[in-house]
């Protein structure tokens, strides 16, 4: 496949200009919003790995809440360059880490707070973990990224202008200390319950305006022009709107910039993207090889599979998005080697799917072209610096490639994106029979921008058509290439969600509350809720009372949050001291949506 042009959008034109001047052909005027050369250079990476790792690590947690003694990070064989050797191996491009989470603590030794690896075990305090790993970056050639969340369930300072200071403080260290960042990250989670100093209490801010976001992003660039600023709203590029990995099908890579912030409150828009866009703001899906985004070894056989992971490939990268995989660091200080081997082998298949480009130096027409150095034949010399683009009036058109009977499964397109993403529909189509047939790949075939990539059940022909149905502009494609995925490769990952166990039980939904009533008094020791997936009912903080019966189950077994349960909507599990009950209340202290009344798509009890 070929990867897209390294130069800026002014070099690219003048480039192109001058090459066809012999023929008196003038290559597109450029269509805005249009990416930058640093933008260019982040689609081109498509994808690495999110490394997630703290105290959380070492308290069975996801959100931790702030009050953890720092002591309590201590990895015993924490090694940097086995995470950055697994990530060279998956074929990534760089790592980003969690410098510091929503629980405040810091990964390197800032001056700034105590709530840092300053004052743990780890190298008698003397350790940097984000010092280490730029180091380990260096030596197999990866690029370093950093996440620093907004939101410090630690601080006392939170939500006064003085934390505000702070971070911005915090940005400053980052950003000057650690060398050359591809990519500066800025989470949505803002504000709620925290220790925040001891005062145990929640805290409301305001999204938009606290943090300050204009003057954070003008610092970040300040220090790192080169950096790409991930949050709701960019203005790097945006979150794909879930924690599943998944972009939409239909994936415009603009956003109306003065609408969109970290927190914003409208995420079901972000996965299209906004047609109508001000500025080149392209999606990144975020997304765990673990339920969790912090270890924990209840999980060591959940580890996503590899045909999930191949699956989640091609339903990222392969919808113009860039894909960063979460790895969960376990307590030892490494890469859980389940994980390690999952990723590296997805990587493996994929590179074996994509690995013969059946349409290279096929015969190739198109049913208009500008001509000069834009002709049909761009698509597919293997130049990564040529584009087939029409006339300029033209927004409709096909091209087609005729080659040797076999078999096709996989199609793969680009749009030369430094002149902006222009196609809005196609198709694609292939001969039988003295007939076109339209191939059906499951999904809408609306957007390509910088890598379209779909999946079909295999044909065999001798001739593939792509028909250019609605273009903003008209369009240049920079790059079609058709492949055959081998033997078995037309087998989908079905996503299925996870079969709790439990004792039975019956179940009463009364409001804010859901009564479970086992079949008698037993020992129960866990109790599994997983939220409804399609957002509806979801408890993010709760209360679990249990009894001997309804009318006595009023004593309090566990209180506390979900986290993070609306944007990963996965199984929760409340682990407690074994307690005699046969019925368990687990009540809604907060909802996700105030209002709604609490639902379940699954609850189980265990018992001893």
């Amino acid at each position: 496949m070929k990867p897209l042009q390294k130069v800026c959008l002014l070099l690219s034109v003048s480039t192109f200009c001058l090459s066809c001047q012999q023929a008196s052909v003038e290559s597109p005027q450029p269509i805005a919003p249009l990416p930058s050369a640093h933008q260019l250079a982040w689609h081109q990476m498509e994808s690495y790995a999110f490394i997630h790792f703290g105290l959380n690590t070492f308290t069975d947690k996801e959100w931790g809440y702030g009050d953890s003694p720092a002591a309590l990070f201590n990895p015993t064989n924490l090694d940097c360059e086995q995470w950055a050797r697994t990530v060279k191996a998956a074929g990534m491009k760089g790592i980003i880490l969690t410098a510091k989470h929503h629980d405040g603590f810091c990964l390197w030794p800032t001056m700034l707070t105590d709530y840092c690896i300053r004052n743990t075990p780890y190298k008698e305090g003397k350790g940097d973990l984000v010092g280490e790993l730029r180091t380990a970056c260096d030596k197999y050639g990866l690029k370093l990224g950093l996440y620093l969340s907004p939101w410090d369930r630690n601080t006392a300072l939170y939500g006064t202008p003085d934390y505000v200071t702070y971070y911005h403080q915090q940005i400053e260290e980052l950003t000057t200390r650690y060398g050359e960042l591809f990519e500066f990250w800025l989470d949505g989670a803002n504000g709620g319950d925290g220790y925040y100093g001891g005062a145990r209490e929640t805290r409301s801010i305001d999204r938009r305006t606290y943090y300050g976001y204009p003057t954070i992003f003008t610092h970040i660039l300040r220090n790192q022009p080169q950096a790409i600023i991930f949050s709701d709203g960019g203005p790097g590029c945006r979150w794909v709107g879930n924690e599943r990995g998944i972009a939409s099908a239909t994936n415009w890579a603009f956003l109306r910039a003065e609408e969109v912030y970290p927190g914003y409150d409208h995420a079901e828009t972000l996965p299209v993207g906004h047609p109508d866009g001000t500025a080149w703001i392209p999606a990144e899906c975020d997304v765990s090889v673990r339920p969790g985004w912090f270890y924990h070894e209840s999980e060591d056989e959940k580890v996503k599979s590899v045909e999930q992971l191949v699956d989640l490939y091609y339903r990222s990268v392969g919808r113009n998005a860039n894909l960063i995989l979460n790895f969960p660091i376990d307590k030892s200080g490494r890469i859980h080697p389940i994980d390690s081997a999952h990723v590296v082998e997805c990587r493996q298949i994929i590179e074996r799917e994509l690995a013969h480009d059946l349409l290279l130096k096929a015969q190739c027409t198109a049913s208009n072209s500008r001509g000069g150095c834009f002709k049909a034949t761009a698509t597919n010399d293997g130049d990564p610096e040529s584009y087939w683009a029409t006339e300029d009036e033209v927004t409709e058109a096909e091209i087609t490639f005729s080659f040797p009977k076999q078999k096709v499964n996989r199609l793969l397109l680009q749009e030369y994106i430094a002149l902006g993403q222009r196609v809005r529909e196609f198709c694609v189509e292939y001969a039988h029979g003295g007939n076109w047939i339209a191939i059906d790949a499951g999904e809408e075939t609306t957007t390509i921008g910088y890598k379209r990539i779909l999946r079909f059940p295999a044909i065999e022909t001798d001739s593939l058509r792509i028909r250019i149905l609605q273009s903003r502009a008209c369009p240049c494609i920079s790059n079609i290439a058709a492949y055959y995925g081998g033997e078995g490769s037309d087998n989908r990952y079905v996503d299925k969600r996870e079969k709790l166990h439990s004792a039975p039980f019956t179940l009463t939904a009364e409001s804010d509350r859901l009564i479970m009533e086992l079949e008698k008094v037993q020992q129960v020791n866990a109790l599994h809720y997983q939220p409804q997936s399609d957002g509806q009912g979801v408890i993010t903080h709760y209360e679990l009372y249990g009894g001997e019966s309804i009318e006595t189950a009023t004593t309090l077994i566990k209180s506390g949050e979900f986290s993070n349960i609306v944007n990963n909507p996965i199984t929760q599990t409340l682990r407690f001291t074994p307690v005699k009950a046969k019925v368990l209340v687990l009540k809604a202290v907060q909802m996700a949506k105030s209002g709604e009344e609490a639902k379940a798509s699954q609850l189980a009890i265990e018992v001893k």
